[in-house]
């Protein structure tokens, strides 16, 4: 039996039309990191934060799962043992591809958050800095996801899932952001297979065993399909 860890990044929404950090001309090329996507900038404008979150939900609610998404779906299904999907992203197009139990390790979209009192609940399309707690009334909600500077969630989760890999993909990430850029030397220290599935070589590159370049709606899919051969 071969557990399977996935860890995924934006590019494996960029080909349904959300864009990545690194987008000339998108939605992030329009404002600082620092202004939109930490706690600093939030306390100093939380506005402008809520606004730029507003325009990323009704994006991801329009978009699509594509074939790398519905591929790691078919392998959930299929594969004789777990097969566990991390994923750097806070949209929800795992699960709308078929994917289940999806660790969003840096949150959704899809959620509100109280910094008073901590309380999540599904949030609103368009939220505003006056809105108010659903349980503590406070109008202290911000989005459900992690910025710079902050842990991630569910860390402890996915380190026990990595220990127990013996197989580890890395799709469409940068290998840039902690701590989830070591995520495969966990994975080598527990004995997996590694591999990287990338749009380009990743800055980590060095790290897997295995390298597949592409968009990841062809190689994730031939990817799934060698897997499924071998059971």
């Amino acid at each position: 039996m071969e557990k399977i860890v996935i860890l995924t990044g934006a590019g494996i929404s960029a080909e349904s039309g959300l864009g990545t950090f690194r987008d000339e001309g998108g939605l992030w090329a329009q404002h600082r990191i620092e202004d939109v996507a930490t706690p600093e900038g939030f306390a100093r404008n939380p506005a402008l934060v809520h606004n730029f979150y507003n325009v990323r939900r009704v994006q991801a609610a329009k978009a699509q799962p594509n074939a790398a998404h519905q591929a790691l779906a078919r392998l959930q299904r299929d594969w004789p043992d777990e097969v566990i999907v991390v994923t750097q992203n806070v949209d929800g197009l795992h699960e709308a591809g078929g994917s289940q139990d999806v660790i969003h390790m840096h949150g959704t979209l899809a959620g509100a958050l109280c910094s008073s009192c901590s309380h999540r609940w599904k949030s609103a399309e368009q939220m505003t800095p006056a809105d108010p707690c659903s349980r503590c009334g406070r109008p202290t909600v911000r989005p459900d996801v992690v910025w710079f500077g902050e842990m991630p969630y569910f860390m402890d989760e996915i380190y026990d899932h990595l220990s127990g890999a013996r197989i580890f993909a890395a799709i469409g990430t940068s290998g840039q952001v902690y701590p989830a850029a070591a995520f495969v030397h966990e994975a080598i220290a527990a004995g997996a297979k590694t591999f990287e599935l990338n749009l380009e070589p990743s800055t980590g590159v060095l790290h897997f065993d295995n390298i597949l370049t592409g968009p990841a709606t062809q190689t994730v899919p031939k990817w799934v399909d060698d897997l499924l051969k071998r059971r």
